[in-house]
């Protein structure tokens, strides 16, 4: 068990620095992804689990992909991807679709695929600190499934958690989805 969210953070992203390739989402995903219209998910970036071959694939098979836009209160708008060529440069050097829909737009999503540096097997999501995706995910239908975008080796059995942390379902690695038994689930 880590000391702190700060101590784990810390440690996840000095295992994905040292990575000399990421690997990709889309193999697995094509695999295991339900039959849904709109996928919630994100532009990945250095060593994350890459996520740009899916984007492309969703869209070529008529899914419509929704994008985060980050605000400057770290709040997190969506609008639906052009494709990656027509994304724009956003702020923290992140690539966002041009046309905001707004924050509530991603609960028209059927499933959610959400960044995290490591998630544990209650459905804890560690992120980056910057409490962006658990306020989005706060805005979600209920039922709506959320996977987290991890490697195998961020799945661990415990990890630091907050009142306002938003679980997850299910992690979602370049070669498996593993479904979480979520924080507060009997």
């Amino acid at each position: 068990m880590f000391q702190s969210k700060a101590v784990a953070r810390q440690h996840f992203l000095s295992i994905r620095e040292q990575r000399t390739h990421a690997e990709g989402l889309l193999t697995c995903a094509q695999q295991v992804l339900p039959d849904v219209r709109r996928v919630a998910l994100y532009v990945s970036r250095g060593p994350e689990p890459q996520t740009g071959a899916l984007i492309d694939w969703l869209l070529a098979t008529d899914r419509d992909v929704l994008l985060p836009i980050l605000y400057a209160d770290n709040d997190l708008g969506w609008g639906v991807a052009p494709g990656a060529a027509d994304l724009v440069p956003g702020r923290l050097g992140l690539s966002e679709p041009p046309t905001d829909l707004g924050s509530d737009a991603i609960a028209t999503a059927d499933l959610v695929i959400c960044p995290a540096l490591a998630v544990a097997r209650d459905g804890v999501r560690l992120g980056r600190g910057g409490g962006s995706y658990d306020r989005a995910l706060a805005r979600i239908h209920p039922g709506t499934p959320i996977w987290a975008a991890v490697y195998d080796a961020e799945i661990v059995d415990a990890l630091p958690s907050d009142a306002h942390d938003h679980p997850v379902d299910a992690a979602l690695t370049p070669t498996r989805l593993i479904p979480l038994r979520r924080s507060g689930d009997d």
